[in-house]
């Protein structure tokens, strides 16, 4: 179809359904339908998503309720439509109730489209495909949508063998990002049912996830390359530069989601796990395919790459166990009885509250009689590294110094003493 006779196509449709009575009378009908349909969704709305609302517990459930209640006029404009579009089709030919109909076709599709796409949470993304899925829609509706996917075939260039077209291209990318947020989704769905297995150990929980979405996603873009005609034996012709770009480009991020793997499977950390990376100290949040996510105390969230969880040394605190060990050094005088000076030290610490006492006591030992003090070393145990190890040992210092000061135990500071062999004949001034 050339321009010339598209332009009379055209001419003859504005002829024949544009510039005649009837027009203006459906007009009529769709303006009136939206001053109702705007009037009765102003008072319905508001009281009905209130009482919406009241569902406590369940947001899901309610994003769901609440999304069509704010697009009630769009409802009840089709009711509307619907109405004239019965009464019009009793008295009527087609070709003087088509604008009737395919305002009520396009108003119902802008209905549903826009109440199905708030499944996705990007607010941007979710008005994206409402538009574009409605565009289609209402080419579709008005008969123009064979023109346009022929003029968006005629775009295309041949690449060897292949014909490479427009509309292919913009087959083959909405297919596939459907698809793949489709996987994304299910994906979703069955790791938060792999989550809540009881029988399963966090990080085979944590790879199973990941295998699952993986796998999702590799089907979902093999499906749409093949469902737009794409030959899937065509690719092997792109592994060379693929194998070269990994061995290149995409070392790190192999090396990685490699090591990320690894990580999972030989459960050396999991999310909970408290750990010591060079200066970082944390609890484990999250393993992602590329990196770990460890938030340390003071609230600041690291994201660790997962080759340096296997390249470098890494303190797992509660890998094997939870309870960790905890050593305090202290000095009293050399005035004091170290005897009671230990049984002071054991007896304090175990009224913290944090030092575990029933898994294993605490212990103090006379290490050295120092330079100005005598030297002990006070141990304990604690099951809940996650939640510092500093204000700890804070904690059972200060319940040292009220203790020793309680029982007159004094703890030195260094000081040096210096002896005059000779006297010294001290003048005053004139």
């Amino acid at each position: 179809m050339n321009i010339r006779q598209m332009t009379e196509i055209a001419e003859q449709w504005l002829t024949t359904f544009i510039l005649n009575e009837w027009t203006f009378f459906q007009l009529a009908i769709i303006v009136a339908g939206l001053g109702f349909a705007s009037l009765l969704a102003s008072r319905t709305e508001p009281a009905m998503e209130a009482k919406a609302r009241q569902i406590k517990g369940n947001p899901d459930l309610l994003r769901v309720i609440i999304a069509p209640m704010r697009r009630m006029m769009w409802l009840f404009l089709v009711g509307w439509l619907w109405l004239a579009n019965v009464v019009l089709s009793k008295s009527a030919w087609p070709s003087q109730r088509w604008l009737v109909s395919t305002a009520l076709t396009l108003a119902a599709a802008w209905f549903l489209i826009s109440v199905l796409t708030k499944i996705i949470r990007n607010p941007t993304l979710s008005r994206a495909v409402a538009i574009g899925s409605w565009s289609y829609i209402a080419l579709y509706a008005v008969g123009l949508d064979g023109p346009v996917l022929s003029a968006l075939d005629g775009l295309a260039i041949n690449l060897g063998a292949v014909r490479l077209s427009l509309l292919l291209v913009l087959k083959a990318f909405v297919l596939a990002i459907a698809l793949i947020w489709l996987a994304v989704l299910i994906g979703n769905m069955l790791s938060h049912w792999v989550q809540r297995s009881a029988d399963l150990s966090p990080s085979i929980k944590v790879l199973i996830s990941k295998c699952i979405k993986i796998s999702l996603i590799i089907i979902a873009g093999a499906i749409a390359l093949s469902a737009t005609g794409v030959d899937l034996t065509a690719l092997t012709i792109f592994s060379g530069a693929v194998g070269v770009g990994i061995g290149f480009g995409l070392q790190k991020v192999v090396s990685n989601f490699i090591s990320g793997i690894i990580i999972l499977i030989d459960k050396s950390i999991k999310p909970g796990d408290t750990i010591t990376l060079g200066d970082t100290f944390g609890s484990i949040r999250d393993l992602r395919s590329r990196f770990v996510s460890v938030i340390t105390r003071d609230g600041k969230e690291y994201l660790i790459p997962n080759e340096d969880f296997i390249s470098q040394q890494v303190v797992n605190w509660s890998f094997s166990s939870d309870y960790v060990r905890i050593d305090v050094d202290f000095g009293t005088s050399y005035n004091s009885d170290p005897h009671q000076v230990v049984k002071i030290a054991i007896a304090t610490a175990s009224t913290v509250p944090r030092v575990a006492n029933q898994y294993k006591p605490p212990v103090c030992w006379l290490t050295a009689f120092g330079a100005s003090s005598l030297d002990f070393r006070l141990r304990f145990w604690i099951s809940d590294p996650a939640n510092g190890l500093t204000n700890v040992r804070g904690q059972v210092l200060m319940a040292l110094w009220d203790a020793f000061k309680k029982a007159g135990i004094s703890i030195p500071f260094p000081h040096h003493e210096i002896i005059m062999k000779s006297p010294i004949e001290i003048k005053q001034p004139d």
